[in-house]
């Protein structure tokens, strides 16, 4: 059986930038659709020698918005890949859409083609909220676009939310998640509001009494794993909720180490042990595709040891967590720093052990940052050991200290107890 391969597509065309939003897109450069559209087809034709080495069995089609770059363009990309690759018929093939520019008539293309996932960027359910962070439609609008991807066919939608919005109090959190729950969409994000540098709301309201503070937005989060547990969405990873069998399985390939291939200005590829990525600049994706030129902004090799850290450090993000099978056989490394560590977060209960697999509860997941940071120290200890070598560049090496207010989480719950343990067992 042939390898399995994930195709990202990147559209980074908008019809107006959202005031919270760092990732790569353009608003008003509509006159570069057509020529990007030329570039990002022939760019697929010259990769199909690479492609068909698998089968591809995840398709995405993010941004940026797709839907507003037009049904029949997605189409479109989506034919030159079945032309150039060996798309199963069993794909998840996934578009992102926003409510303002997703009509009935272009849902309906999408699904006839082939499409059979839809993620939909609603964000808010409160008009005032969604036109604060700069989303071009309200929430009636969500509604109606939730309603023709049912009449146009799709049974696997997923929706985005975002909580820790500036004035958000936890009711209207709650209500968010009520309205949401009650349109029945198979998965659901959620995601915590990060006020990215640079962004419109970064400078507005960086340090602003209004926003929710972190105990608001870890009260936001926990609440949203229970209601949505109690509601058929089981939690599969940090952000997203899935009702049985509806996970997505293009996003699981980043969390799992599975391969991945990306086109358009700042996709990202993981290729066996190569990892690389696009330029971040739109016209001249455009001309090095054009006249042959080198349009990569970043490559990487992966060795042995920077994909044991990988293994922890992704798969802790996720349920489905980390075994010991799995970690001997990724990384060749000793399991006993990493299983000792774990079973002091279980004992804080902030992981857990189901069926030999190790993940983080939803305290934990509240500070994963802090707990993946222990696990890759652990990590790196459990391999110097072993290794004289190592020690001493380990030794001599200046040290990455966790931040301060993620090292008191972590020195006041774990170090004390691991001390008054060593004294009672002296």
């Amino acid at each position: 059986m042939s390898e399995r391969l994930g195709i990202y597509i990147h559209i980074p065309f908008c019809a107006s930038k959202c005031s919270y939003c760092d990732f790569y897109s353009l608003s008003g450069c509509d006159k570069l659709m057509a020529p990007y559209h030329r570039a990002l087809l022939e760019h697929i034709a010259e990769s199909s020698h690479a492609i068909r080495h698998y089968e591809v069995d995840t398709v995405y089609f993010g941004g940026g918005t797709p839907s507003y770059y037009g049904a029949e363009r997605l189409v479109d990309i989506f034919d030159e890949l079945k032309r150039n690759g060996n798309v199963r018929l069993d794909s998840e093939v996934t578009a992102e859409i926003n409510p303002d520019s997703a009509t009935l008539p272009e849902l309906k293309l999408l699904r006839q083609e082939g499409f059979n996932r839809l993620s939909i960027g609603i964000q808010a359910t409160d008009n005032a909220l969604l036109k604060l962070i700069g989303r071009r439609h309200n929430y009636q609008q969500a509604e109606k676009a939730v309603m023709n991807a049912r009449i146009a066919g799709f049974d696997n939608i997923s929706v985005d939310l975002m909580y820790g919005l500036p004035s958000q109090t936890k009711r209207d959190w709650a209500e968010s998640l009520s309205k949401i729950i009650a349109l029945h969409p198979e998965h659901i994000s959620c995601y915590a509001l990060k006020l990215e540098k640079g962004t419109p709301m970064e400078k507005e309201y960086s340090g602003s009494p209004i926003m929710p503070d972190d105990d608001e937005q870890a009260d936001m989060y926990a609440y949203a794993a229970e209601l949505l547990e109690h509601y058929g969405y089981h939690q599969y990873e940090i952000s997203n909720f899935a009702a049985k069998g509806f996970e997505s399985r293009h996003n699981l390939k980043y969390w799992q180490l599975g391969d991945y291939m990306g086109f358009g200005p700042g996709a990202h590829s993981a290729v066996g042990n190569q990892r690389y990525s696009y330029v971040k600049d739109l016209r001249r994706y455009i001309s090095g595709v054009q006249h042959k030129q080198s349009i990569v902004d970043e490559l990487q090799i992966i060795d042995p040891l920077e994909r044991a850290v990988e293994y922890v450090m992704l798969g802790m993000r996720t349920t489905h967590g980390i075994a010991e099978r799995d970690y001997r056989i990724q990384t060749q490394s000793d399991w006993r720093p990493i299983v000792q560590t774990l079973t002091a977060f279980q004992q804080k209960g902030w992981a857990v052990e189901e069926n030999g697999r190790w993940h983080f509860t939803v305290p934990g997941f509240l500070i994963s940052n802090t707990l993946i940071s222990i696990l890759l120290e652990a990590q790196a200890s459990g391999r110097i050991e072993g290794t004289p070598w190592l020690q001493e560049a380990y030794e001599a090496e200046e040290k990455i200290l966790i931040p301060k207010s993620e090292e008191e989480l972590f020195t006041e719950l774990y170090q004390q107890d691991e001390q008054s343990t060593e004294e009672v067992e002296t």
